[in-house]
This record gives structure tokens, C-alpha cells and sequence, in this order.
């Protein structure tokens, strides 16, 4: 399992559209939402190569963002999640 943390100018640009899209692209399950502090937060399931090719994305985003962090954690796979997930709240 992968745990993110991006920073930079990643709200406001559809940073979590873009993390959906990619994610859902690689098959990987989890989700993306918003922090408090700016920074973004994503939590992802899947195969150690296409949870690194999603880490290779964050490192980018779309078009609009600016990408200054991405602090990763690797942690035992766990399997809570069937799909991926946008929170928007």
C-alpha cells in the first residue's frame, strides 16, 4: 500500500481528478482528498510497479499544478479498498 502526501499548488487545479484518472488507469484502488494544510493525500492498493508509476504521476499532475513534495510511505498491503475513490468533502 502506498500513503502520499502532495505539496505545492495541487487544489484548486484538479489534482484529485487527475489522481482518480491515473490511479483508475493503472487499476489501482484507493483514494485522494484534500488536506487542511493545502496538501493532498492519497492512499493507494495495488501491484509495488503500478503504484510506483502512480508516485512517477504525482511527481507531475496536471496541468496547472505545482508539484514542490511528494512524500511517500509504503506500508503491508491491507486490501480495504474495491475501487478508487474521490473525496470531496
Amino acid at each position: 500500500m502506498l500513503y502520499a502526501a502532495v505539496s505545492g499548488v495541487v487544489q484548486g487545479v484538479f489534482y484529485r481528478r487527475f489522481v482518480f484518472r491515473e490511479a483508475t488507469a493503472l487499476g489501482l484502488h484507493g483514494r485522494v482528498r484534500n488536506l487542511f494544510d493545502g496538501r493532498v493525500e492519497v492512499e493507494a492498493e495495488g501491484e509495488r510497479l503500478k503504484l510506483e508509476q502512480l508516485v512517477q504521476r504525482l511527481h507531475k499532475g496536471p496541468r496547472g499544478a505545482q508539484v514542490t513534495e511528494v512524500v511517500t510511505e509504503w506500508c503491508d498491503y491491507r486490501q480495504e479498498y474495491e475501487d478508487f475513490q474521490v473525496d470531496y468533502s
